[in-house]
């Protein structure tokens, strides 16, 4: 039995959709089909969910057909922008480059020009020597000589004094002789010929002692002069390297100690200079040239850490940065990870270096990594090639900065061809790029 509702629902759909007769005549009958209210509501429901459903669908691909333009051009854009941005990098890098090959090629000429001053300045000091040396020679001559000249002198005034006083026979008595007075004359011009040749002589030394006075002084300006430029060449030379092993977080002291350590002999040149047996105490050239002497002992031995420090880069032909260390995001879960190094971009094969000297630790596939190089170096650093497309290394061997360790290649867990280059010191990851560019304002 029908409720009131239902002949109310019933009626309102009478109203808007009555009952419609569909007739179909064939030859032999005629049949219709009756299309109650409900079934009408039904089909008129369906259709006009099929409608909105294509409008939907429809707006909905329009606006990602605009959307995935804009986003082709935005990324067309950015890939443009990159692309300049890389060119840039690239141009500043070979500008680097071409001014550290400029500042290695001055260094070795102020190193170069640190030597021949050393053995100029040695040379003087030896001549230095030789020089004071004949001073005081002639210095001890010459107050022989002065003494002996007022010996003849006293003789000669006594002699006059008993000439004068008629004690002539007494001088001759005291002389142990009986010698005539023309004896006597020709003694006395005997001594004052020989008190001349002494007054002359005296006077010759005194004439050479200033000469000799003014050459020291000359050499000791020359060697003020060759002291300063050694000064400042020591000076332009340790103190870029000096700054670059700090701006790598290296501690400079500490560094030179573990160098100091394993290269201890010492000998030749950077021997400590001594100029005195007698006890006394240095010169002040002899301090500045033992300071010049232990600057250049310091500038060797940050020549050794530096080869052993990986202040280079991998790659010498044309790449680019294709990521930089820190975190990044993951495309393939969309969350953020750690990327503990940077990645060099170039063709398959490029050739790639240790960047330091070192022992190969590790040379093989290793999961994510693919083909991958481990070096260990000194000082607790170990550096890591990864994603390498050939290895020319061994485990055990060892290497020196500028060895070729192997190939360019895309294995592993990549998306393209690169190098995947890391820098751990106490086996935690830190930045490369810290050394590269260190390195790229002294080299």
């Amino acid at each position: 039995m029908r409720t009131r509702l239902g002949i109310k629902i019933h009626g309102l759909l009478e109203y808007y959709f009555p009952e419609r007769r569909v007739f179909l005549k064939s030859d032999n009958d005629t049949r219709f089909i009756r299309l109650r209210p409900a079934t009408q509501l039904a089909a008129f429901a369906g259709s006009s969910f099929v409608v909105a459903w294509a409008i939907v669908a429809t707006a909905i691909l329009l606006m990602d057909s605009i959307g995935a333009g804009n986003f082709r051009e935005q990324a067309k854009r950015d890939q443009s922008t990159y692309q300049a941005r890389l060119n840039d990098l690239s141009g500043q890098r070979d500008a680097r480059a071409e001014e550290a090959l400029a500042a290695q090629a001055r260094f070795n000429a102020a190193l170069d020009q640190i030597s021949v001053m050393q053995s100029e300045l040695l040379a003087s000091e030896t001549r230095r020597r030789e020089l004071e040396t004949g001073i005081e020679v002639i210095q001890a001559t010459l107050r022989g000589t002065m003494q002996a000249r007022e010996e003849a002198r006293g003789k000669v005034a006594e002699l006059e004094g008993q000439i004068e006083t008629g004690g002539t026979a007494a001088a001759l008595a005291s002389s142990g002789a009986n010698a005539p007075m023309d004896f006597v004359a020709e003694a006395l011009a005997k001594t004052a010929a020989e008190r001349d040749q002494v007054v002359q002589d005296a006077e010759v030394a005194l004439l050479a002692a200033d000469a000799m006075a003014s050459e020291i002084e000359v050499m000791k300006e020359q060697n003020d002069q060759i002291f300063r430029q050694l000064e400042e060449a020591m000076t332009v030379s340790v103190a870029p390297l000096d700054k670059m092993f700090r701006a790598a977080g290296m501690p400079t002291d500490r560094i030179i100690e573990q160098v100091r350590r394993g290269y201890s002999g010492q000998g030749g040149p950077l021997t400590p200079l001594s100029f005195s047996t007698s006890g006394e105490e240095p010169s002040v050239d002899a301090l500045r040239a033992n300071r010049l002497l232990n600057q250049m002992d310091r500038l060797n031995l940050y020549r050794i850490a530096a080869q052993k420090a990986p202040f280079a880069s991998p790659v010498k032909s044309a790449f680019r940065f294709t990521s930089s260390f820190g975190f990044r995001r993951d495309p393939k879960t969309g969350g953020r990870r750690m990327h503990n190094g940077v990645d060099f971009a170039a063709s398959n094969g490029t050739p790639l270096y240790a960047t330091a000297d070192g022992v190969v630790t590790y040379s093989g596939w290793q999961s994510g990594y693919g083909r991958l190089v481990k070096i260990q170096h000194e000082f607790g650093i170990e550096t890591r090639y990864a994603h390498l497309s050939r290895l020319n290394v061994k485990v055990g061997q060892r290497v020196s900065r500028g060895d070729r360790i192997g190939d360019m290649g895309a294995s592993g867990r990549v998306t393209g061809v690169h190098l995947h280059y890391e820098v751990r010191v106490g086996g935690k990851a830190v930045n490369p790029m810290i050394y590269i560019k260190a390195a790229n304002d002294v080299f």
